[in-house]
């Protein structure tokens, strides 16, 4: 299995390989990436979980406990679970942020799929991200996974990342982009009354 250099060197790039070839090897991608998921949204919606995950203060033990229970009340599949376990073990969970999106990598690109993080103003529906894959699609020629976020401060539109390539629609550069050029325009006057 091929990786980039840049999935491979880092920790969370290494925990993410080694995660990928157990669910390849289990035939559980989707499962763990569901999983993953799961796990993501956690982090976005509690603040208790967030702080069990990033707190260096968490004794091992505790977060192995923490870790065991969460798992199995948001109903994570096994391969996921375990290896939490092992996260929580080796003082690493504060790596996930990281390894989810260097798996999400690897299971896209495992499919034969480009992904996309796309962040907006607001949660787009079910038919907005539908629509937004099929534009995608068309721009760069092959399926595309998305990865959503929201950003409130973007006002409205979206910023659209893929690999090394941007899209910016936000209101919030529009707006920027347009004081920019007042700023410029009002210099070029100023200048051409005192020529």
């Amino acid at each position: 299995m091929e990786q980039s250099g840049g999935i491979q060197a880092s920790l969370g790039g290494r925990y993410a390989t080694a995660l990928f070839g157990l669910a390849r090897e289990s035939k559980a991608i989707d499962a763990v990436e569901a999983s993953l998921a799961t796990v993501k949204a956690a982090l976005a919606e509690s603040g208790d979980f967030r702080a069990l995950t990033m707190s260096p203060l968490v004794r091992r033990a505790d977060a192995e406990k923490a870790i065991a229970a969460t798992s199995a009340a948001m109903k994570l599949d096994p391969i996921t679970t375990k290896f939490l376990g092992v996260l929580a073990h080796n003082r690493r969970l504060n790596q996930l942020p990281a390894i989810m999106r260097s798996f999400r990598g690897l299971a896209s690109t495992f499919r034969g799929e480009t992904t996309a993080e796309v962040t907006s103003a607001h949660p787009l529906s079910d038919a907005q991200v539908t629509e937004l894959k099929q534009q995608l699609r068309q721009r760069v020629g092959r399926d595309v996974a998305v990865e959503l976020a929201v950003d409130k401060t973007l006002l409205g539109g979206l910023v659209v990342r893929i690999g090394s390539q941007m899209i910016d629609s936000s209101i919030r550069t529009r707006l920027n982009t347009l004081a920019h050029k007042m700023k410029s325009s009002d210099g070029e006057l100023a200048v051409g009354v005192k020529g």
